[in-house]
């Protein structure tokens, strides 16, 4: 007896489809699964037999083989429990299967017959629908994100005798129909800029980041308010689009970070590893890669506090993501790609006391010189050219702490990076970019014209301090989105003075 049915598993963020072919012979009792399959998948087997008897069946005491194609995808998660069960009982005549059009199963099964939520539902479904199919069964604890999707029919089940009798017509599910995620009101945020006295000049470099999507490093004592400036940023970037809400709810299902985000989300990210992650979790990988921090943090915020006391080896690995802006993880089985399109916000002390160019009279610095050189030679120079805003971030005096006049507001600045944000996308209608930290040489070259007295400054600025090319275009960039927030189709001296001063790090250490 044979029967062949359909499943899906994760590569990347992206679904898979797998053909599930279940063979039943003659001979001693046994339950093999191949098809480069991982422990969990293996372990199917025990799952489906228990869930199949204690639903009213039974599983015939014969030779059974599972195949997984294609043979040469690795296939992990628990996911394939369902779809085998399907295919086991149409191997027996008990549930017969549509031969056009057949359906996509995914789901754990309990031991009593039951469905559980898995991970990476979304990607599946969208995927399902990519390759055409008309129906697709999930979990019911997976229906909110199964509410995202149209153009497909997906059906929700608590257990699998619910899909059986659905096949036998003896009692039918009703698809899901998708709900308009973008008719929800967003969330309040719990923060705003509106909580932070003083720190013109910061809040204004973390304007310019938002505008145009540029990475920033602020350095400052401790207490100066570089985290509390940080976990603001999310509050003045741009409403996501559903496209890109869509792409990031995907890599939060695969990572099994949607609980309590009512299937979509529809915030902006916010990441802020410890300085003791490891290479992979910032950056990906496993024997199946898995997203890292980078990717959770796409089209939203990574922020590095502490900078220095990550490892050399885990900032290094960042350099490639933050020009290329997606990651790419070599593995035997596959080589696999995974989006990192984020802001880079970093913080960090000028020295180990922290309190090196303070000149209050009463912090003084206990560093030695070269104690100082070692700590601020931690961050790479490869790495720091790519950080487009340095500045520094003083400490507070008691008039501005306590000052009484009212601080600007999150919701007032976003309206700005808004409207700037709205300049650039016109701009760069055509491409496949959407802010100005994301242009190339040709972008740089063909969009953002100086005036002569900034093309001056420019090269004098230039040749002074013997910046890289890399540097030159990433203060042009910078200059241009001070040109947009300023409503100018020009650059002219004063932008580009601005970006030449935010990007100094002599100046920000000092």
């Amino acid at each position: 007896m044979y029967a062949r049915t359909w499943g899906e598993t994760t590569c990347g963020i992206n679904g898979e489809m797998i053909v599930v072919e279940v063979d039943v012979s003659q001979g001693n009792n046994s339950f093999e699964i191949v098809g480069l399959a991982d422990t969990a998948v293996k372990e199917a087997r025990e799952r489906v037999r228990s869930a199949i008897k204690n639903t009213g069946f039974y599983v015939p005491e014969r030779h059974i083989t599972v195949n997984l194609a294609p043979a040469d995808l690795k296939k992990d998660g628990s996911g394939l429990d369902l779809p085998i069960a399907m295919g086991l009982l149409a191997a027996q005549e008990r549930v017969k299967l549509p031969e056009q059009n057949p359906p996509v199963f995914v789901g754990e099964l309990a031991l009593d017959g039951s469905l559980r939520p898995i991970n990476g539902i979304l990607p599946m479904i969208l995927r399902a629908r990519e390759e055409g199919r008309q129906d697709i069964f999930i979990p019911a604890g997976n229906a909110e994100e199964g509410e995202l999707v149209d153009g497909i029919h997906v059906y929700t089940a608590s257990t699998l005798m619910e899909i059986v009798e659905h096949l036998r017509g003896n009692a039918c599910l009703t698809p899901l129909v998708k709900r308009i995620a973008f008719a929800e009101q967003e969330m309040p945020a719990t923060v705003d800029f509106a909580d932070v006295q003083g720190q013109l000049v910061a809040k204004r470099a973390l304007e310019i980041a938002a505008a145009g999507g540029h990475n920033v490093l602020m350095v400052g004592a401790p207490g100066a308010g570089k985290t509390m400036l940080a976990r603001r940023l999310p509050t003045i970037l741009p409403p996501m689009t559903e496209e890109e809400a869509l792409e990031v709810t995907k890599i939060y299902s695969i990572a099994g970070l949607l609980s309590h985000r009512h299937g979509i989300v529809m915030e902006r990210p916010f990441r802020s590893p410890h300085h003791t992650v490891s290479n992979s979790a910032l950056i990906g990988g496993g024997s199946i890669p898995k997203p890292g921090e980078v990717t959770l943090s796409h089209h939203g915020v990574l922020f590095l506090d502490e900078l220095p006391e990550f490892s050399r080896s885990s900032l290094e690995v960042l350099r490639q993501p933050l020009e290329d802006r997606v990651v790419t993880i070599s593995r035997v089985q596959a080589t696999l790609t995974f989006p990192a399109d984020f802001i880079l916000v970093a913080a960090q002390n000028p020295c180990p006391c922290g309190f090196w160019g303070e000149n209050d009279g009463i912090h003084h610095c206990t560093c030695r010189p070269g104690d100082i050189d070692r700590y601020q030679k931690k961050i790479s120079g490869p790495l720091l050219d790519r950080i487009d805003i340095q500045l520094h971030v003083p400490r507070l005096q008691y008039k501005e702490i306590k000052g009484t006049r009212p601080c600007e507001s999150s919701a007032a600045i976003r309206s700005r990076v808004v409207a700037a944000r709205a300049i650039q996308r016109k701009r760069l209608e055509g491409t496949h970019l959407f802010c100005n930290a994301a242009m190339g040489r040709r972008e740089v070259k063909a969009f953002c014209p100086l005036t002569a007295t900034a093309e001056s400054m420019l090269e004098k600025y230039f040749t002074a301090l013997g910046l890289s090319a890399r540097s030159h275009d990433r203060i042009i960039k910078v200059a241009r989105t001070i040109a947009d927030l300023a409503g100018s189709e020009i650059i002219d001296e004063i932008h580009l003075g601005e970006a030449i001063q935010l990007r100094t790090r002599e100046e920000a250490m000092k």
